[in-house]
């Protein structure tokens, strides 16, 4: 008989809200911008996210017509950490985005695309306030990791891998030494003792191929990230990848839960992923009522 799921997660990923970049001052976009300018046009990203708001936004509802118990976005909120594309995806999230409660979001590589971006803090100037902990001493980096402890049954971890690159074109992403030693002592804590954990982090552990993501690309610390989590009890829950996929759990390794890109045009879709009995016990892909 299939174990009733006492807790019900959605989960999407890069979201790539996308300004009108040829309506702004070439100044102020700076050349990383001015770079990207090509991927735009010719690669045809502008076309693809055209209604990525109100993918969004549909996502959303859903989630919450559907009576989730938390809502994830693991990262690529913007197309290039412009603030208009902070403020738009946090608009189509709406009020589902006010309550660290019901809601977790973290930043992606897009979302540190410039050293500017970054420096002034413009995922937190939108999203800060759903970086709160509920075990706040397990914090190494800022405010990673953080932890949001949901009834009884599970627990949500953020952690960061996103990096402002050095160069467009390098988007491999780092947890580091001290966020992966928080999360170490954490996951013994006795308050998480009979949850599932549900760790979100932008970067990709494995391809669609159960393999790691290619070296300009994936996540370095993906091994040591992995081996802290053996079992049905955890999940790593992932974007960055433009595909969505799930790898099931093993006797020594986590579910896997890539979302893909949750609002590119005829690709739109997330994750509803069921917790049972203190485990992740399976997931659902599903599209947006557009």
């Amino acid at each position: 008989m299939a174990e009733i799921p006492s807790m019900r997660i959605a989960h999407c990923s890069d979201v790539h809200i996308t300004e009108d970049y040829f309506a702004l001052p070439l100044h102020r976009l700076g050349w990383r911008r001015w770079m990207a300018l090509a991927e735009l046009t010719v690669g045809g990203r502008a076309r693809r996210y055209a209604r990525a708001p109100q993918a969004l936004a549909a996502i959303a509802r859903d989630a919450q017509a559907a009576q989730v118990d938390h809502f994830i976005l693991s990262g690529d909120l913007t197309a290039y950490a412009l603030d208009a594309e902070f403020s738009g995806a946090r608009q189509s999230l709406g009020a589902l985005a006010e309550d660290p409660r019901r809601c977790t979001v973290i930043p992606g590589n897009h979302d540190v695309f410039t050293p500017g971006s970054h420096r002034t803090g413009r995922f937190a100037k939108y999203f800060g306030h759903l970086l709160e902990s509920d075990l706040p001493e397990y914090r190494r980096e800022g405010a990673f990791p953080f932890v949001r402890l949901l009834g009884t049954e599970a627990a949500v971890v953020g952690l960061l891998s996103a990096r402002v690159p050095r160069t467009p074109g390098l988007s491999y992403g780092v947890i580091g030494e001290a966020q992966l030693g928080g999360l170490a002592a954490l996951l013994k804590d006795a308050r998480l003792e009979g949850r599932a954990i549900l760790v979100v982090v932008h970067h990709a552990p494995l391809n669609p191929h159960g393999r790691p993501d290619r070296w300009h690309h994936g996540l370095r610390d993906a091994d040591a990230l992995l081996k802290l989590l053996p079992g049905p009890r955890y999940a790593v829950l992932h974007g960055h990848i433009h595909r969505r996929y799930h790898h099931p759990a093993t006797a020594d390794r986590p579910h896997v839960f890539g979302a893909g890109s949750s609002t590119e045009s005829g690709h739109e879709g997330y994750w509803l992923i069921d917790v049972a009995d203190g485990q992740v016990s399976g997931g659902q892909q599903q599209t947006p009522a557009l």
